[in-house]
C-alpha cells in the first residue's frame, strides 16, 4: 500500500515492473491507484492476459502460466508440490526467472541470477536453512517420489504436517490472544443535498470469480453465470431510495462512484450494501474503497467505505455499460504482444 500511495510521486517510485498483478481493480481507491500508473516515467507488466493493468504498461512482457512452468508451489496447507511443465508456451513467451536473469545482465548485477527452476530452489534452500522458513531438508528428488514436504522442513527433520500441534511460536508454547477495539470513523458526505443516510460497503467475492477476474471473465461459462457487478441492497433500504430489483443506480463517495444493477437481498443488513470487486470500469468496488491499512499487519480494511445509493437517471445506460462486462475467451497476451528480445 506504501508503494501504490508513492507512485509517481517526487520522492516516490518513477518506475514500476508488476508480476502478474491487476492493482488497477484489486487495489483500494482504484481510481487513485490508476492515476499513479500514468504518472510514473515506465511501466512494465508481466502477464499471460492484458489485464486492466497491462493496458496501462508502457511495455508487455508475455509470461508463461502455471501449466506451461516447470519448479514447485507451496500450497495453503504448507505442502511442497512439484511443478512440471504440461503445455509449450507460444513462441515468443518467456519465463519469469529469464526476464529476472536478463534484467540482472542488463544491469550489470553483481550476483548470478539462474532461469533454471531447481537452481533457484537450491538457492532458496541454502539461503532459508536455519530460518522460520527453513526449506533446507527438500529437493527435488524427494518432490518427484511424491513425498509429502511440509514447510518448514529443517535437514534432518520429517518436516511439519501441521503447525503449532503441541505448541505455538511462543517461550511458554502458548498462544497470546490480543484484544482489539474497532476505532470510531466519520461519515464524510461526498454530495451536498438531501439523500438519504449514507450506507457502509463491503466488497467481497463470488463462487464464479477469483480475485481481479482478469482470468475468471475470460471463461464463457463463469462470464455467463456472473457477468457482471450487482449492488445487493435489502429491500427496505431500497424502498425508501425508491430502488426495485434490476435498477441502475449510482454508489459514490468522495473517491469516486460506480454504475450497477441492484440485486434485493433479504440477507443483508438494511445499513450495510455488498459489492463484488472482480469487475473493472464502471462495475469496480475499489473505485470506493479507502486506501487505510491495519497499523500492525499493513491489510487494507475493505470493509467499511461509506457511500451513497442512489437510483440512476442516466440515458442509454447500456451504452454506458458497454464493454464493462466479460472480455472475450482467449484474448491472451500470445495473439496480442509481439516477442520481447
Amino acid at each position: 500500500m506504501e508503494l501504490l500511495k508513492s507512485l509517481g510521486q517526487p520522492d516516490g517510485v518513477r518506475c514500476l515492473f508488476v508480476h502478474g498483478a491487476n492493482v488497477a481493480v484489486s487495489a483500494p481507491d482504484a481510481g487513485a491507484v490508476i492515476e499513479g500508473l500514468r504518472s510514473l516515467d515506465f511501466l512494465v507488466v508481466c502477464d499471460f492476459f492484458m489485464s486492466e493493468t497491462a493496458l496501462e504498461a508502457d511495455l508487455v512482457l508475455p509470461v508463461t502460466q502455471w501449466a506451461e512452468e516447470e519448479g514447485t508451489l507451496t500450497n495453503l496447507e504448507g505442502r511442497v508440490l512439484r511443478r512440471r511443465k504440461a503445455l509449450t508456451p507460444p513462441p515468443g513467451v518467456r519465463s519469469e526467472l529469464w526476464l529476472m536473469a536478463r534484467l540482472a545482465e542488463s544491469l550489470d548485477a553483481p550476483s548470478t541470477f539462474s532461469d533454471d527452476p531447481e537452481t533457484v530452489f537450491e538457492e532458496l534452500r541454502l539461503a532459508s536453512a536455519g530460518g522460520l522458513a527453513d526449506y533446507s531438508g527438500i529437493d527435488y528428488a524427494m518432490l518427484d517420489r511424491g513425498e509429502a514436504a511440509y514447510w518448514p522442513y529443517p535437514t534432518g527433520s520429517s518436516g511439519t504436517p501441521r503447525l503449532f500441534l503441541d505448541g505455538f511460536a511462543h517461550a511458554s508454547g502458548r498462544a497470546v490472544m490480543v484484544p482489539v477495539a474497532p476505532r470510531t470513523r466519520s461519515r464524510r458526505s461526498a454530495v451536498v443535498g438531501s439523500d438519504p443516510d449514507p450506507l457502509t460497503l463491503v466488497t467481497g467475492r463470488l463462487l464464479e470469480h477469483y480475485q481481479s477476474g482478469a482470468q475468471t471473465r475470460r471463461v464463457a461459462e463463469l462470464a455467463a453465470a456472473q457477468p457482471e457487478a450487482l449492488l445487493q441492497v435489502h429491500p427496505a433500504t431500497a424502498a425508501v431510495r425508491d430502488i426495485t430489483d434490476g435498477d441502475f443506480v449510482r454508489v459514490s463517495n468522495e473517491r469516486g462512484e460506480v454504475l450497477c444493477r441492484v440485486e434485493l437481498s433479504n440477507s443483508i443488513r438494511t445499513d450495510t450494501v455488498f459489492l463484488p470487486f472482480h469487475f473493472p470500469g464502471l462495475g469496480s468496488a475499489n473505485l470506493l474503497t479507502e486506501a487505510v491499512t491495519d497499523p500492525i499487519s499493513g491489510m487494507p480494511e475493505f470493509k467499511t467505505s461509506t457511500v451513497w445509493v442512489r437510483k440512476a437517471a442516466l440515458p442509454n445506460i447500456e451504452s454506458a455499460l458497454a464493454g464493462q462486462l466479460a472480455v472475450p475467451a482467449g484474448a491472451g497476451l500470445s495473439t496480442q504482444v509481439k516477442e520481447a528480445s
